[in-house]
């Protein structure tokens, strides 16, 4: 089994998907449990629209990260630089508390005889964040997924993210913000690769 296929959510269950119907009326419940009536005008519709928001939320659970990443181009005339696309915005929701965190993934790669059109990295990111996460899976699943599919000689991602369940509830820190980074092949062996890919998306070595 690859890595990709252990780290992918999309596995078959014995259970079958709740329908909408059935989602809109756990979504009452949880109004009802808050201490509101789902039945007041305000709140008839929040059913409807927070499963509708949930299928944006979480879309990232119905496409496949090698699908998005299948089309290499091996014509770059040598080329053997690292490719870095930085400052991709990311949303995606914190599995143990389902609020939202929100920041930015740097994500780079030193290319072995492929490469991959830049949007697509930006794609596999989203893919990886439209789901139930903690950063720390989503750093490792989006390097992993390059690494496998790419197969170049070496990965780096570094994420930088504000969680609302630190910043809304519990020790209530806004001003916090979380940095994750994963390294793999040369980013990880390689001082000097480490570095100039840590300088370019403007972090240096302390900051990781």
């Amino acid at each position: 089994m690859s890595k990709i296929e252990k780290i992918s959510n999309l596995k078959k269950s014995k259970n079958p998907k709740p329908s909408e119907v059935e989602a809109m009326e756990a979504v009452k419940t949880l109004i009802k449990w808050a201490g509101d009536n789902p039945q007041r005008e305000g709140l008839q519709e929040t059913p409807k629209r927070v499963v509708k928001a949930y299928k944006d939320f979480f879309s990232g659970y119905h496409l496949d990260p090698r699908e998005i990443l299948s089309k290499k181009f091996k014509e770059v005339d040598g080329y053997d630089e690292i490719i870095i696309l930085k400052n991709i915005r990311l949303e995606s929701h914190c599995e143990h508390h389902m609020v939202p965190f929100i920041g930015t993934a740097h994500v780079g790669y030193l290319p072995r005889k492929k490469v991959v059109g830049l949007s697509k990295l930006a794609r596999l990111v989203e893919v990886f964040a439209k789901r139930l996460q903690i950063q720390e899976k989503l750093t490792a699943q989006i390097a992993n997924a390059i690494d496998e599919v790419l197969q170049p000689k070496g990965v780096g991602v570094v994420i930088e993210a504000s969680h609302l369940c630190v910043a809304t509830r519990g020790i209530h820190k806004p001003e916090s913000s979380m940095v994750t980074s994963r390294m793999l092949g040369t980013f990880r062996d390689d001082q000097a690769t480490r570095k100039e890919f840590l300088d370019l998306i403007g972090f240096n070595k302390s900051n990781i």
